[in-house]
């Protein structure tokens, strides 16, 4: 019945919609009939999950749910900045996730904004967000939140936990990374390690914020957010703060990690340099004397003495021989 209810609003902003019945569960409800909703039992709570960039979307907060204007614009904007504060009885927010979706990367976040006002609970994307649908699955089966309250706690709890699978695999591969082979394929770790810094980088910016989100849902949320809520979201701050620093651990790890490749690979390129020099330093007297010798002029000593070429190759061993030595001395080798 709900993907049937689901399917039938791909004309409308209505992504889905379901009337929590306060004791964890739900029944799905049409677009037409969230219009005209009012709770018909105590504890009824209508959750309206909206795509916001369809059409009327904001006309409909306006006219129907009687948002004020700068609400309702923020609500729809691509502003997406997370926050939180509270306007009269009802709670607005942002929250951001992140993207999940096919070709995207960790740090390409997708939006989340809600209102609520205790009776109504209004969430809105633009982008594909997975954590809305399991929250709805869990409604379904009767396990889902019982209010209000609950419903945004669990979307936070849901958001800030998809975090944790994100830095598990970053910090798996900078793993691999120290035990690969720098010299084989330092170009290719570089890469990657950038990669993963870039990554970090754009989630402790996009994330940060959501942690002073909140911390103001938290303190001012109005009174139909209970006190176990105000509790949740604690819980949630807490494990958002661990995260963050365990993205600034990552981050340091692979800042760590690139300087050592790129150290290791300076310090590779700067010995065969070396041994280039010294290996010129060996052959130059030699060069310089085979060269001088095979210049074609007349007078040249040895043209007709058949062991002079004997004679010249023993003493270029004996001038070879006498630079190795020179060199070891010195500690050049």
């Amino acid at each position: 019945m709900s993907q049937t209810t689901d399917a039938a609003e791909t004309e409308t902003p209505l992504l889905f919609g379901r009337v929590l019945d306060g004791q964890g569960g739900a029944r799905p409800i049409a677009w037409a009939e969230a219009l005209e909703w009012q709770p018909a039992a105590a504890g009824e709570v209508l959750w309206l999950h909206i795509c916001r960039n369809r059409p009327g979307v904001l006309e409909w907060l306006e006219g129907r749910l009687h948002i004020p204007e700068p609400t309702a614009e923020l609500l729809v904007s691509d502003q997406t900045r997370p926050r939180a504060f509270r306007e009269g009885e009802t709670l607005v927010g942002t929250l951001r996730g992140i993207n999940f979706n096919p070709g995207a990367e960790p740090e390409d976040m997708i939006s989340m904004q809600f209102w609520c006002d205790g009776r109504r609970l209004v969430t809105l994307r633009r982008d594909p967000l997975q954590i809305p649908r399991e929250v709805v699955a869990l409604l379904d089966r009767g396990d889902g939140p019982p209010d209000a309250g609950a419903t945004i706690t669990l979307l936070a709890e849901l958001l800030i936990a998809r975090m944790s699978q994100s830095i598990v695999d970053m910090n798996d591969v900078l793993d691999v990374l120290e035990h690969d082979d720098p010299e084989e394929h330092a170009e290719r770790m570089l890469k990657r390690i950038s990669t993963i810094r870039r990554n970090c980088l754009g989630l402790k910016r996009h994330m940060a914020p959501q942690h002073e989100a909140l911390e103001q849902i938290s303190r001012d949320a109005p009174f139909w957010f209970e006190e176990h809520d105000r509790r949740e979201i604690a819980e949630s701050i807490a494990r958002l703060r661990r995260y963050l620093d365990d993205i600034d651990i990552s981050k340091e790890s692979a800042l760590v990690l690139q300087d050592e490749i790129r150290a290791r690979s300076l310090a590779s390129s700067e010995h065969a340099t070396y041994m280039l020099t010294i290996v010129a330093g060996i052959f130059l007297p030699l060069s310089f004397l085979t060269g001088l010798l095979g210049i074609n002029v007349g007078g040249m000593p040895g043209m007709q003495d058949p062991d002079a070429f004997w004679a010249v190759v023993a003493l270029c061993g004996l001038l070879f021989t006498a630079l190795i030595v020179a060199f070891r001395r010195l500690r050049w080798l």
